[in-house]
């Protein structure tokens, strides 16, 4: 797997794009990552999880590693199919903290624009995020929008302070986002 980035990713006045090479050195690459791409491109996938991609009736993507463990699914070319043919409805969780390197200074909306720019054509359906991880929650919401998804704002996160999910809170989370209950609770 290779990642463009460093230097702030080429947009910023003159900053130069550097690759970065092998899934570890993508998790704790400084600056902006722009793009990933797998060496080989057309690796196999694993047919189980096509399978389960094609059968379900939700999948859901993240938490996680957003560069080195989410969006790479979205790069294997047999999964990514499945994941854009699939009857199967789509939330993003996105996480509570960016990561040190990998999304060091990424917003909650950055990292739905990633996954737009990974996979431009995958419907989502709903984004669950927690609302001490998010800046701006109008600005999130547009995002999700434009995605054709719904935001589900829930408190996901451990009670400790620590940028953890909490189990029982997360599954009470995907219990509302999979009966379509939106609203403020």
């Amino acid at each position: 797997m290779g990642g463009g980035g460093g230097g702030g990713g080429g947009r910023d006045g003159g900053a130069t794009l550097d690759t970065v090479v092998g899934q570890s050195r993508v998790a704790v690459t400084e600056g902006r990552i722009e793009q990933l791409r797998l060496v080989p491109a057309d690796p196999p996938a694993c047919p189980e999880a096509v399978e389960a991609v094609r059968a379900a009736d939700w999948v859901v993507l993240g938490p996680g590693s957003w560069y080195s463990s989410v969006l790479v699914h979205l790069l294997v070319p047999e999964l990514a199919t499945a994941l854009h043919e699939t009857d199967a409805r789509v939330c993003v969780t996105l996480n509570l903290a960016a990561e040190r390197g990998e999304t060091q200074g990424l917003t909650a909306t950055d990292h739905l624009e990633a996954l737009h720019r990974h996979a431009p054509g995958l419907r989502v359906d709903a984004v669950l995020a927690d609302p001490s991880a998010v800046e701006d929650v109008d600005e999130l919401a547009d995002a999700a929008q434009a995605m054709g998804a719904r935001l589900l704002m829930r408190q996901v996160r451990r009670g400790d302070g620590t940028a953890l999910h909490d189990p029982l809170r997360l599954a009470a989370a995907y219990r509302d986002v999979f009966e379509g209950v939106y609203g403020d609770v």
